[in-house]
């Protein structure tokens, strides 16, 4: 597959011929709604001019107001922020969020910036935008980007509209009207169906070998989450390296290596492993938590997971997908698996709208309501047409997806 925008509208278009859409729809939901590039002149600190290329694309709206998503990384695109964008849609209908899909980000690398020099990137973000607010275009959080960077983008909304609009901006801290749990809420998501799909293969916990790829807000929260419940984690991974331990890491005595070194690399009694000996360690679940297009044609035939829980956004390549199906493997798709982050970016907007803010208990428990519904409707539809998951999740969304196009009259 070319590229991830390509494996995308390859997704859309294998499920749109299940369901028998006309092709009209087709290339509508092919094309995003808007597509924006601009550039950001940035005055670094040591006084030379650098210009980062900046992207927002918002791919379809019929069913609410686009939402989420802004990654500051040194090699993004137009194309890979399209993708990004069309995925939102699927997931925002897929777990019944009243949003359309919207993604952007800057083509920067962020451990070459100071923090003044990040700043400084972030508000002329959200002035290139030119924002419309909570009602029209929502930017989150995504990979180069924290609460820090979305408290910034707030405040320079705020700057340009001059009044407080909380749900403006997502993923920010509860601080500046964000929501409890937002920072754990991908993990947590991923944590709730790992328990959920372990209960239906019959994995007894303390023998579950769990391995996974990225220990950053949604790999280390799953890792933790998982090793308290007693689960088995025996391989970790993060930017520095790979890290195995076949008798189990210890989750927690990792995080605070972590924290002190910012590695996991060098963990006492674990051995050093290759990234890819890693995605093919011998285990019960594999949670992807990184980036996309990891398991692929060169290496789906030696991953050895029974499960696959997408925490990544399109870890998973379409001819590495059919491969992994034909020997059995489960593949819990992204657009449900990871979906945990914009139930409570809807959860935030909900209660910045409202100036009503809840528990992490009321989050928490109505982030799992909501995931495992979504996850229990896709494997209803998945037996009921007998189709992979994955297909079954884009079938549920697009029914709400095309239904509310219809009936817009747009299509």
């Amino acid at each position: 597959m070319a590229s991830f925008w390509e494996a995308t509208k390859f997704r859309l278009q294998t499920v749109a011929k299940l369901m028998g859409l006309e092709p009209e729809m087709v290339e509508f939901l092919s094309r995003p709604m808007r597509a924006v590039e601009f550039q950001i002149p940035l005055r670094m600190d040591d006084g030379k001019l650098q210009i980062f290329s900046a992207y927002r694309v918002c791919h379809n709206d019929a069913l609410g107001p686009t939402k989420d998503g802004t990654r500051i990384v040194a090699n993004l695109t137009l194309d890979e922020v399209k993708a990004l964008a069309m995925t939102m849609t699927i997931k925002h209908a897929v777990v019944d969020i009243p949003a359309g899909g919207g993604k952007g980000g800057i083509a920067a690398d962020t451990h070459k910036l100071s923090e003044r020099e990040l700043e400084r990137l972030c508000r002329g973000f959200i002035r290139g935008l030119s924002p419309k607010g909570a009602w029209v275009d929502v930017p989150g959080a995504d990979i180069g980007t924290n609460y820090q960077t979305q408290a910034w983008m707030l405040d320079e909304y705020e700057q340009i509209t001059g009044f407080h609009s909380p749900a403006a901006i997502n993923d920010k801290p509860a601080i500046v009207g964000g929501s409890l749990g937002g920072h754990e809420a991908t993990g947590r998501g991923v944590f709730y169906i790992a328990l959920e799909e372990s209960e239906s293969k019959g994995f007894i916990p303390e023998s579950c070998r769990v391995v996974v790829q990225g220990f950053g807000a949604v790999g280390r929260t799953v890792a933790e989450l998982l090793y308290n419940e007693g689960y088995k984690v025996v391989a970790v991974e993060d930017t520095h390296g790979a890290i195995y331990a076949p008798s189990g890491l210890d989750i927690s005595e990792l995080g605070n290596q972590k924290d002190r070194t910012g590695s996991v690399v060098g963990f006492p009694g674990a051995k050093a492993i290759s990234g890819q000996e890693l995605l093919e360690t011998d285990c019960e679940i594999l949670i992807p938590a990184a980036v996309e297009n990891v398991i692929n044609e060169q290496n789906a035939d030696r991953v050895k997971a029974k499960v696959i829980l997408e925490g990544a956004n399109g870890p998973v390549t379409p001819p590495a997908e059919k491969t992994l199906l034909d020997k059995g493997v489960t593949i819990i798709p992204d657009i449900v698996a990871n979906a945990g982050g914009i139930i409570v970016c809807q959860f935030e907007r909900i209660q910045g709208l409202t100036d009503m803010y809840w528990d992490i208990d009321t989050v928490n428990e109505r982030l799992k309501e909501k995931i495992l519904k979504a996850y229990e409707k896709m494997v209803d539809t998945a037996t009921e047409m007998d189709i992979p998951l994955r297909e079954a999740a884009w079938v549920n969304a697009l029914r709400k997806v095309t239904a509310a196009i219809r009936m817009r009259g747009w299509v």
